[in-house]
Order: C-alpha cells, then sequence, then structure tokens
C-alpha cells in the first residue's frame, strides 16, 4: 500500500514505504474499504506459522498456546477476535485456506488469474482473497476484487454477473460430489474430527439432494507432487528486495539455497511438469465430480513452535512439520482450481474449529459460494466466538 513498508514478514526486508499499491489494495480502497493496518504473516508466507524475527508469535484465539495458522497468521487471527470484519490474505499452498480453518472463518482461494496483482506470484500458485465471518461478505468482496485487469500477465474479464447475486439463487441439485479424505501425500495421519467434518459436511448435502460419488481423484505419485510443487515453492522469496539478507530466516535461507541450486533448464522443466500434472488432476475432476470435499487440514491447529522439531539440525524440517496443515490445500494450487474453506465443525475434545475444503472446476466460485450457502444455513457458524478469557 503507498505510504506503507511491505516487509514480507521478514526482518531482512527494506522498511521503506511503498511508492504505489497493489492493483488489489487499491480496489479495496475504491471499492470505499478503510484499512486498518498490516496484519502479520510468515516471512515470505513459506510456513503455515508465523513465528520469526520480525513479528514474533502470532497465535490463536481460540486457544492463545495454539497457531492461528497462515501465511495470512494475523489476518486470520484479526477476524476471528472482532478485530476486523474481513482481512485481506494471500494463498500460495493455503495460506487462505488454512487460517481459515484454524479460526473458525470462511477462507475462499479463486481460480488461478481470477484476482490480479501487480506480478504473477509463484508461476500462478498464489491468489489474493480474503477471510471472513460469513458466506454472503466473501461473495461481496469477490465482487470487488475480481476485475478484469488489462495490464496484468493474464486477466478473464470482469464476471457477468455479481458473486453475491449468484449465492442467493436457487442452488442445483443432483451434482456429484466427491470425497478425498486419505492424505494426498503418504504418511500423513488425518485427525478423526478432520474426517468427521467432512462426515457432517456429505451428509448435509446428501439430504438437499445431492450425489456423493465413488470416484477417485486422480493424484500423481507423492514424489512427483511434492517435486513439482517445491521446484516453483522455493522460488517465492525472490524478488523481494532485502536490506540485509544475513536476517532471512534459517528455512528460507535453505530454499533459497535450494532454489539456486537448480539451473534455468531444470527450473523450466520442473514448471512445464507442474502443468502437465495439473492437466491430469483437472482432466479426471471434470470426468468425475462437480465438486469435491476434503478436510482443509489433516490436523487440529497445531501448537505454537510445532514447527521447529528437528529445524535446527534440518532448516527444511520447518516444512515437512507443516505437511499436515497444507496436505489437502496445496494441490488445488498446482491445478489453480477454486477452492473454499467452510467452518462446519468443531472438535469435542478441544473444542477448536475445523475446517473442510469445497473444491469445484475452474470459474466456478458462484458453485462454492451457493454450497457453502447451503452449509451455513445447515449450521450457522457466524455467531460462533473464541472464548473470552
Amino acid at each position: 500500500m503507498a505510504g506503507w513498508p511491505t516487509t514480507h514478514g521478514s526482518a531482512a526486508a527494506r522498511q521503506a514505504p511503498a511508492a504505489a499499491s497493489d492493483p488489489v489494495v487499491r480496489r479495496f480502497v475504491d471499492a470505499g474499504f478503510i484499512p486498518l493496518g498490516k496484519t502479520t504473516t510468515s516471512e515470505f508466507g513459506a510456513l503455515p506459522f508465523t513465528e520469526n524475527q520480525a513479528l514474533g508469535i502470532s497465535r490463536n484465539p481460540w486457544d492463545p498456546d495454539r497457531t492461528p495458522g497462515g501465511s495470512s497468521s494475523g489476518a486470520g487471527a484479526a477476524v476471528a477476535s472482532g478485530m476486523a470484519p474481513i482481512a485481506h490474505a494471500e494463498d500460495g499452498g493455503g495460506s487462505i485456506r488454512i487460517p481459515a480453518s484454524c479460526n473458525g472463518l470462511v477462507g475462499l482461494k479463486p481460480t488461478r488469474g481470477l484476482v490480479t496483482n501487480t506480478t504473477v506470484s509463484v508461476e500462478g500458485l498464489g491468489t489474493s482473497g480474503v477471510l471472513t465471518r460469513t458466506v454472503a461478505d466473501t461473495s461481496a468482496a469477490l465482487d470487488v476484487l475480481a476485475r478484469h485487469d488489462p495490464a496484468a500477465w493474464w486477466s478473464p474479464p470482469t464476471p457477468h454477473r455479481s458473486f453475491a447475486t449468484a449465492m442467493q439463487k436457487d442452488m442445483p441439485t443432483g451434482l456429484r460430489i466427491g470425497v478425498l479424505t486419505d492424505s494426498p501425500i503418504d504418511g500423513i495421519h488425518v485427525h478423526p474430527a478432520c474426517t468427521e467434518a467432512v462426515t457432517v459436511t456429505l451428509r448435509t448435502l446428501e439430504a438437499v439432494g445431492h450425489d456423493i460419488v465413488d470416484a477417485r481423484l486422480p493424484l500423481p505419485p507423492t514424489d512427483e507432487l511434492v517435486a513439482a510443487f517445491t521446484t516453483i515453492w522455493n522460488v517465492g522469496g525472490s524478488g523481494i528486495v532485502l536490506a540485509d539478507p544475513d536476517r532471512v530466516e534459517p528455512h528460507n535461507r535453505a530454499l533459497r539455497d535450494a532454489a539456486r541450486s537448480i539451473d534455468s533448464w531444470s527450473y523450466a522443466a520442473g514448471v512445464r511438469k507442474t502443468q502437465q500434472l495439473s492437466r491430469r488432476i483437472v482432466e479426471g475432476f471434470l470426468a468425475g465430480f462437480d465438486l469435491l470435499v476434503t478436510p482443509t487440514m489433516a490436523c487440529l491447529p497445531p501448537l505454537v513452535g510445532a514447527w521447529r522439531a528437528g529445524a535446527d539440525a534440518d532448516p527444511l524440517m520447518a516444512l515437512r512439520n507443516s505437511y499436515p496443515m497444507g496436505v489437502f490445500t496445496s494441490v488445488f494450487n498446482v491445478t489453480g482450481q477454486p477452492a473454499i474453506s467452510d467452518p462446519i465443525h468443531h472438535d469435542d475434545a478441544t473444542g477448536l474449529p475445523v475446517g473442510i475444503q469445497i473444491v469445484a472446476t475452474p470459474w466456478r466460485e458462484d458453485l462454492l459460494l451457493q454450497v457453502s450457502h447451503t452449509l451455513e444455513l445447515a449450521h450457522p457458524w457466524a455467531d460462533r466466538r473464541p472464548p473470552v478469557s
């Protein structure tokens, strides 16, 4: 935002005020939003925890011993705690949907290219959106953000009807609803509360006339999926001007070293492989489903500091320890499909919110919002608030 510093959550970044606002910021301001301030994020958005030199520890309003998720950590905590009714967030591997699940909020990742920033982030994995309490607020915000941008690298026309209006239309029945509750990455356990949240969702959708189908998403082998994603993810901090590179956090230094070890020919091959995997998944999705329901995360909001186990010896353990949080979300950053996290459930033992993710075919945000509105009517969540300590 013009006149405000942009530090990307890093103690190494410049503190100089920005000369111009990003297009997303301009759309918010033009729509009448009043910016209240900036919220915390993990350094360069690399982790779903914000616990760093620059910003300290961001905590979950539902339980301060736990993370609010991330990388849009402060955005989730601010909306959940009532500091603001809506917060901008960005999602390159789950950074809107993960804090939505951790904080009991609605978080929509739009289709790749629908919302444009000044530049394309991490080969199109990343996109802007919002965190809100209600589907209606998310729909109205998407009407503000989804505008044709003739200066962008790619940008579709402005949608011909508003998302807020689409949400109010009668929802079609007989949708083919697919299910994925096993981790897309081998060896990751899915918490029973996350599976139960999916069960509650399917029961509700079946009751209003949708069909639960027995089809499998054509996911590639774990090693292919992880390699494709990390080839691009490793360069997430590129282009950020640093005042003191020595203050970059250890895991991001390791990511930068990994990125520098790949020559440009191999990087291009990795990007091409990512596109091939995306095509395989989306074509299978189109053949099998109208919507797919998954847990948003494979775990409850982790304890503060959980990402640090083993990271002193191997800084990249910080990312591996975060896999249970992003294992269901990051797939759809690769495919570019729209996906929403809805706060339909709470864990009985801890009282913590548990989100479910619904994924649609590209450009069907309207369908996601309609179905989410149905779930919201069946399981009202807007007035659920963290306990007052």
